[in-house]
Parts: C-alpha cells; sequence; structure tokens
C-alpha cells in the first residue's frame, strides 16, 4: 500500500465534492472546498479518526469493504475507484453491472445524426436509446415490451429467428453475440440482468444452448457490412461502427452508406419518410 498517494488522492477527491452532491446543507462557515473529513467518514460509515489517520498515511490498510464504501463516499467513477484499490494493494472490485443511463452527450449525438440510423446497447445487447432514423430503418423499439428490445433474444426467439439463423451472416452473427454475452457475464458477475436473460435464453432455444456450449467468448472490434431488407426501401447495404462509450458498459452503433451509392440513396428517402412501420421484436442485425 502507498499510503502517501493513497492519502493525497482521498483529500483530492474530497475536495473535489460538494455537500449539495451527497444530499448535505451546505453552510455558510466552510472555509475549504468540498465535503468535511467527519462528512465522508459518516457517508462511508467509518470513524472520523480512523479517517483522519488514512489522510495523514498513518492509518492500516483498508478492507475492501473499507475502499468500496470510501469510493460512494466520494462519488468516485469507475477508473477512479480502480485507481483507489490499485493504491491500497488491492485488486478492484469487479463492476456491478453496465449501466442502464445513457450519458446526456450520447443522447444529444443520437438526435443530431438526423439521417443516420444509430442507437445505443448495453454489455447484454439491451436497446437503451435510438434515434429517429433506426426507428424508421429497423422498427420503432418505443413499441416494443420490454423483453424484446433484446437484440440477442430477438435473434434466438423471434418470429422469424429460424430463417435468421439460417442466414450465413445471421448466424455468424448469432455466435459473436453468444460469445460476448458470455464474456458480459464473467465481467459483471453480479448483474441481475445479464443472468436473467441467459436463463430465459437456455429455456427458450435449444440453438442458444448449443452455441452457449461452446464456450466461445470474444469482443468485437471495427467495422463490418450489413444487409438490411427494409418493407419500403428494399435491399440496403450499410457499413456499421461499433463506438464503444466509455466506463457505461454501453456502445453506440451507427450505420452508414458510401456517398453516392444505392444505399446512400435509399437513406436519404428513408429519412424523409421516417418511421412507416413498427413489426414487434425485429431484430437489427447491428452488431
Amino acid at each position: 500500500m502507498d499510503r502517501r498517494l493513497f492519502a493525497e488522492f482521498l483529500r483530492n477527491r474530497r475536495s473535489r465534492v460538494q455537500p449539495d452532491d451527497v444530499g448535505l446543507a451546505g453552510g455558510p462557515r466552510r472555509r475549504t472546498p468540498g465535503l468535511r473529513r467527519e462528512e465522508v467518514a459518516g457517508l462511508a460509515g467509518i470513524s472520523v479518526d480512523y479517517y483522519a489517520r488514512l489522510e495523514q498515511a498513518r492509518g492500516p490498510q483498508p478492507s475492501r469493504q473499507v475502499l468500496s464504501a470510501l469510493a460512494r463516499a466520494l462519488r468516485l467513477y469507475d477508473a477512479e475507484r480502480d485507481h483507489l484499490y490499485h493504491l491500497a494493494g488491492e485488486m478492484p472490485a469487479p463492476p456491478a453491472g453496465p449501466s442502464r443511463e445513457v450519458p446526456a452527450g450520447v443522447r444529444h449525438l443520437l438526435d443530431r445524426l438526423d439521417d443516420t440510423p444509430a442507437y445505443v446497447i448495453d454489455a447484454k445487447y439491451q436497446i437503451l436509446a435510438w434515434n429517429r432514423m433506426a426507428a424508421a430503418l429497423l422498427g420503432d423499439p418505443a413499441l416494443w415490451p420490454d423483453e424484446r428490445r433484446n437484440i440477442i433474444w430477438n435473434l434466438f426467439t423471434g418470429e422469424h429467428s429460424a430463417a435468421a439463423l439460417a442466414d450465413p451472416q445471421s448466424a455468424r452473427f448469432a455466435v459473436e453475440c453468444v460469445a460476448e454475452l458470455r464474456a458480459a457475464a464473467a465481467q459483471y458477475p453480479r448483474d441481475p440482468g445479464i443472468h436473467r436473460l441467459i436463463a430465459r435464453l437456455r429455456a427458450a432455444s435449444p440453438e442458444f444452448v448449443r452455441h452457449w456450449a461452446e464456450l466461445r467468448v470474444c469482443v468485437r472490434r471495427g467495422s463490418t457490412v450489413k444487409h438490411v431488407h427494409h418493407p419500403t426501401i428494399g435491399a440496403v447495404s450499410l457499413e456499421c461502427e461499433v463506438l464503444d462509450i466509455a466506463g457505461h458498459g454501453q456502445r453506440l452503433i451507427i450505420y452508414s452508406a458510401a456517398p453516392g451509392s444505392p444505399s446512400a440513396e435509399a437513406l436519404n428517402l428513408l429519412s424523409v419518410l421516417g418511421p412507416q412501420w413498427s413489426p414487434e421484436g425485429v431484430s437489427p442485425q447491428a452488431n
């Protein structure tokens, strides 16, 4: 444990948390920025003397329970929490699960992409947010029940699953989805949503069980070409870019077409038409 750097990091992060951030009254007599030591100690459920000794680089090595409590009290981001653990000579605790809250900046970006289909998924392929063009191309998730907003569930249990899985492109996509779901289960071992989805898929789809038994694990990157058959604009071939949203366990999926191509012209037409169809539980082959 590097007590000096640990103490310095605690003092620095304590100074950055405002009383309003943690539901405390600010008051007029605060001579230093941020929280007082006794406030951090109270929020973390430890004694003021113990916390003071940690900030003075003369305390004992804190337990993992104390480190977790301090990270919550100081409102640390994931990377900051991991750094706190490392300074204390501990391996970081696994994250509880991917966030369901899409950052405001990403939502603004979705709205600005008015001619480009784009949406956000979490680590278990749950669709969290989408723009108007994604709804126009793939169907409107707002009209689907929550369980049908999961791409892997739709792929293996949807109305057209058998036909989709018989297609070589969709079959490869299914293998990749299952492998990434296994990786997500290991990355977020305490997330109930991931384990509930796996249990439902195992009960509903023999094809999923077959893939799950293969024990594949992968994390895919880069762009791929997706072929989408739309009831109004017909068949289009689109570049699919997958962008990680750092610190949230989410990814932004963007579809685009080469300028001047037939698919680009079809997307231009779709941007004028807007959402014209809303089949329930359509599985966007978007990842």
